[in-house]
Formats: structure tokens, sequence, C-alpha cells
């Protein structure tokens, strides 16, 4: 591609009252309302002073700002551009929406959390967000996929760098300043990851640290969305391998498949697997491996009975299977290489702890389900592309509340994306959402005392646009043909 030479482009002004360069918003912000989230927080949120009036909207300014593709507060100016004003009203300049934010205290974060939790659930109702991957709802026709033995929910931290100012800002695990997220989420068989609990931590603390009880909120929320029935499978890193952490999860009903680390003990249940038991499995991509540098395509997995926390009282015990995966050591292959066979095969073990049921679950099923917890890494990233690319405020609180916001953001577009008709678009990124779905330019006209949107022609996505449109704003009328 390459500019026009017949008619070169000499001059740009901006000068056009009714462009919009984010028509997505449209049925983004339209959807936001009929799960009701501009009532939700204006019931619940009880920011004081002017900062906190209408609540309910500037909430909504924030999280539509967010789903544009703003990272900051003044980002949010945005929402104030060309024909917005005559395509949404109340929306806020971004001094005011920072004010907002810098009102918060903890109380008004958790309060944000229960406004997070309860769209979540309201989002579910109104569109096939965790169901079938087509964007169809219950009654769209078709056959239904399998049921999965389990619904997965992830558990996660992930450090947020950021500068010295930043209020709770600490070196953490990855050795570098900045502010820790912990991050829930859930993922049926046929739907992506959505965010079902969040919480911003300072940068110094421990992984584990609140997570027995964002284990337990989150474990109520998804209760409430995939109902009683459903079997629910923790998984979590060796991080949060600890007691608090498991009872939470078995107190809420869940199973666990959190990875242990290699203790004394671990590696004598290891040492106790008979040799016969190793069934080998072949990766279908090959997994990097970090502690070695290289990749890995086969391995070898076996399980035993395991008793986690046996230094415990009897009451803090869990009794289990320890699923161990091992893989050669890669000196030992480039050794073999070189013409210098080892006396006997030298592995490196990974192992991790679950109280599944071996009759859903057997050895590689088991372990292949763990595997699938890296794709918390995928909601880490995508957060981290959008609204968490930075934390907007040095106020602590004011971030916390930002973190809810974009998990807020997060989630709706996700449900658009699941509207749209279209598989690709129901687990796609948030990214590729706002590229295909919300950065649409459109010229806004009147009529009947309707707004009308002008979009471009030969619009890739278009099928996909106008059915995420139909399903939130309803049909268009019906025009005359000439």
């Amino acid at each position: 591609m390459q500019l026009s030479h017949t008619r070169p482009v000499t001059s740009a002004v901006f000068d056009d009252p009714n462009l919009v360069s984010a028509a997505g918003l449209v049925p983004l912000v339209r959807l936001a309302q009929a799960a009701g989230l501009t009532e939700l927080a204006q019931d619940r949120l009880t920011v004081p002073t002017d900062k906190g009036a209408n609540a309910g909207l500037k909430v909504t300014s924030l999280v539509a700002g967010m789903a544009a593709g703003a990272d900051s507060v003044n980002d949010m100016a945005l929402l104030r551009h060309g024909g917005m004003g005559r395509v949404f009203t109340r929306a806020y300049a971004p001094s005011t929406l920072g004010s907002f934010l810098r009102a918060f205290t903890f109380g008004h974060v958790r309060q944000l959390d229960a406004v997070a939790s309860r769209f979540l659930l309201a989002l579910d109702e109104v569109t096939p967000l965790l169901g079938a991957p087509d964007g169809r709802g219950p009654d769209g026709g078709g056959e239904q996929p399998s049921q999965a033995p389990y619904a997965c929910l992830d558990v996660d931290d992930t450090i947020m760098v950021h500068g010295h100012a930043k209020q709770g800002a600490g070196f953490g695990y990855s050795g570098v300043r900045g502010l820790n997220a912990l991050i829930a989420t859930v993922t049926t068989e046929t739907s992506a990851p959505v965010i079902t609990g969040q919480r911003l931590r300072k940068g110094g603390c421990g992984s584990p640290r609140g997570a027995k009880r964002m284990i337990a909120d989150a474990l109520t929320t998804t209760r409430r969305l995939l109902g009683p029935d459903t079997r629910i499978l923790l998984r979590a890193d060796s991080a949060f391998y600890g007691a608090d952490v498991v009872h939470a999860a078995l107190t809420g009903g869940a199973d666990v498949s959190i990875t242990v680390r290699l203790d004394s003990n671990v590696r004598k249940a290891i040492a106790d697997i008979p040799a016969d038991a190793w069934t080998k499995i072949t990766y279908p991509n090959p997994i990097f491996d970090q502690a070695t540098g290289t990749w890995v395509s086969r391995a070898e997995v076996a399980e035993i009975g395991y008793t986690a926390f046996s230094s415990k009282s009897k009451a803090k015990r869990v009794t289990g299977r320890l699923v161990a995966r091992r893989i050669p050591d890669a000196n030992a292959e480039r050794n073999k290489a070189a013409g210098q066979d080892a006396l006997f095969d030298v592995w490196r073990f990974h192992a991790f702890f679950t109280t599944t049921d071996p009759g859903l679950l057997d050895t590689v099923a088991a372990d292949k389900t763990h595997r699938g917890h890296a794709v918390i890494e995928q909601v880490h990233a995508d957060l981290k592309g959008s609204a968490l690319a930075h934390l907007p405020c040095g106020k602590f609180t004011a971030n916390a509340a930002w973190l809810v916001l974009a998990v807020l953001a997060f989630n709706l577009t996700r449900a658009a994306g699941t509207l749209t008709g279209q598989p690709a678009l129901a687990k796609a990124t948030t990214g590729t959402l706002r590229r295909k779905l919300i950065h649409i330019p459109a010229r806004a006209a009147s009529s009947a005392r309707r707004q009308i949107l002008h979009l471009p022609t030969d619009w890739p996505w278009e099928q996909a646009w106008t059915e995420l449109f139909v399903r939130t704003c309803g049909p268009p009328p019906a025009t005359a043909r000439t």
C-alpha cells in the first residue's frame, strides 16, 4: 500500500463535530446498561462529598473509556471528542473522574468489588458469557458441546511495574519495584476466561497473602454463575500451596490442583512410585522449560496417594493424589548426543497435588488439565495490554479501584464478543475486540429524533458488528428502497 499520487493528501483539519472514533461503544454501553452497571454502582457506592456524586455514571464513563483503550485518567478525554456528545450524555471530564477515584477508601473498593461480582452475574444472564462458543444463547439451536468434568478456577498474581511514587510500591518476587495484583478467573470447556475476583496488594507482599479470602469470594461468585451442581477445580502454582488455600477451596466445595514444592516428603513420594507406573505422553506442541532454557516435547507421568500437610494437625491434613511429571534432563541429553551415555536415565520432576476424582480425571487427564492453568497468564497479559498498562494515581486505594474497573471493562468486552455470533471473537483478546468491534469511525446524523451512525463501507467485520448492535440495541428500522 502507498499514498495516492492522483489525489495526494495536502492538509488535515479537525473540524467535523459529527465524527466519532469508537462507534463500537454504542452497543457496548447499551450492554452495560442492560446488565445494570450504572444502577449497581449508584446503589452500592457511598463515596462521600461532591466527588462521589453520580457514582453510577462516573463508573460507566471509566469502564467505557477503558474499553475504548484508555490506560490513564487523562485518556478519558477520548469520550468527549467530535460527535460523542450527540451519541452519549454525561461523559465526565478526566479531572472529575480523577477526583472521583482519589476519594475512594478501602471500604469503597470493597463496594466496587461487590458491583463487579453482581455485574458479572448480570452479564451472564443477558449474554452467553459462559455458554456456547458460537455466541448463541441456550436456545440458539445446534448441537451442544460435551461437558468437561470440571470448570476451572485459576488463581495467580502478577507484578505491575511502576515507580516509587506509587503508594505501596515495593520489590516483590520478580525483583522489580511495583504493585501486586491477585486475579481469579473461571474457564469452562466452551468459554474463554472471565475474571471472578481481584485484589491489589502492596508490591512486597507474598503471593498467598489474602488469597484465602479472595478464593472464598471467587468460589461464591462462580457457584452463582455455574449452578450448585457444577464441579469446580481450583488451579494454582506452588506459591499458593498451603493449608489455608487448600481448605478454603475444599470448604467452598471445589477440588484442588496445585503445584507443590519439591521438598523431602514430595521427593520421597516420587521415589516410591513403581518403575512400571510411568505413562509416556507427547505434547502436541513443545513446551519451553524455563529452568533449563530448552523446549520439551516428551515426558512421562505417574501418580501416588499422598497426604498433604502431614506435619500439621489432623484437621488440616488433606488426602489426595500426587501427580508427578518427569522430563529428560537437558544435560543428560546433550551428553548422550556427544557419546557419553549415562549409566541410568536422569530426569527432572514437576509435581502437583490434586483431590480430583480419578474416575473423572485419570493421571494423564489430570496432568493435561493442570497444565491448562497457564491460561491465566494470558489474562494478565491482556489486562497489562489494556487498562493496566498504567496505574494512574499515587494513592493506593485509587489504583485498587482502577484495577476493579479494568476487570469490569474486561468482562464487558468479553461478553460483547459472545454476542457477535463468531466463535473466534467469543474467545478473542481485548485488543482484538477493540480493533474489530470498538474502534470503528462513524458519522452521527439525526433523522426524526433518532441518531443514525454512518459507518465505513466494506468493514471486514461488518457482520459481527451488526450482530452485536442488533442484539444490544434492537434491529434497525426498515428503510424504503429507492
